[in-house]
């Protein structure tokens, strides 16, 4: 079976474009790009990965595109469009001619007003999404949970997938509200999450694995193996720890699991929530 990440970035790096890498995240602020990944992945035994945007702008996803093009183990793009604009049909409409591109993303976390997801014009773009057949990364924080739920409700269709577990207080060990959350937002069953992201929420320095099974233990049991992928979201990652580091905490975190449902978690659900496979 396929063994996929299903959470990574690529950029030429630029102030303006990644404003949000700041001065704690020296490590970041360089190019990143395929030809570095390709060795860490197949140290780890990946077959590919889903390149994830990181700028918001349709610039990042053509940028995308065109790396996807040029390395097959690339398997597909999440990139950007502006979801809000009143031509989003016809920009989807464009992407749709590119099989590559798998889905979008807007950077949620970031937006000031925390009901950003119900906004009526956004709403407009995630239904557009349905007519071609895009998927939704969902990016935000625990403040954030209860009005996901609320917007994912809404289109029951629509494929989502939820990254770096909503980002919960790991450092903090904190779980709750949190924990009930997603399991209220795992009740919908078109929704997905991503076990990625995970030791940038810890202590960057002293983490260790066991810092991590509370929250692993709780998207396990509310999404169950069917809906869960691992993802590195490298470079991101880099400010706690390499990519092989990243990769074994998350085979480590399922290594309880049988076989088959290691498989899922490892490379089979992102093939499916993605239509990676011929």
């Amino acid at each position: 079976m396929i063994r996929i990440d299903s959470h990574q970035h690529f950029w030429q790096y630029s102030p303006s474009s990644h404003s949000w890498i700041n001065d704690e995240m020296q490590v970041l602020k360089r190019d990143f790009l395929p030809s570095d990944l390709e060795p860490l992945l197949t140290s780890r035994g990946m077959d590919g990965c889903v390149a994830v945007q990181a700028a918001q702008h349709e610039r990042e996803t053509d940028f995308l595109i065109h790396l996807a093009d040029q390395h097959s183990f690339i398997k597909g793009v999440v990139g950007w469009v502006d979801l809000r604009a009143k031509n989003v049909e016809a920009r989807l409409s464009h992407y749709a001619q590119f099989p590559v591109l798998k889905g979008f993303r807007h950077i949620v976390q970031d937006e000031p007003d925390p009901h950003f997801l119900l906004q009526p014009d956004f709403c407009r773009g995630i239904e557009a999404l349905q007519k071609f057949g895009f998927t939704y990364d969902i990016l935000v924080y625990p403040i954030h949970l209860e009005v996901a739920y609320l917007f994912a409700s809404r289109f029951p269709e629509q494929p989502f997938v939820v990254d770096h577990l909503a980002k919960p207080y790991i450092k903090q060990q904190e779980i709750e509200p949190w924990a009930s959350q997603m399991r209220k937002l795992a009740s919908l069953p078109h929704v997905y999450c991503k076990l990625s992201g995970m030791v940038t929420e810890a202590d960057w320095k002293h983490w260790h694995s066991r810092d991590f099974k509370p929250y692993t233990e709780v998207i396990l049991e509310a999404f169950g193996a069917e809906r869960v992928m691992i993802g590195s979201d490298w470079p991101v990652c880099l400010l706690a720890g390499n990519y092989g580091r990243v990769i074994h905490l998350g085979e480590e975190l399922i290594s309880a699991l049988n076989p088959t449902d290691r498989t899922k978690i490892m490379g089979g659900n992102a093939a499916r929530f993605y239509n990676l496979l011929p």
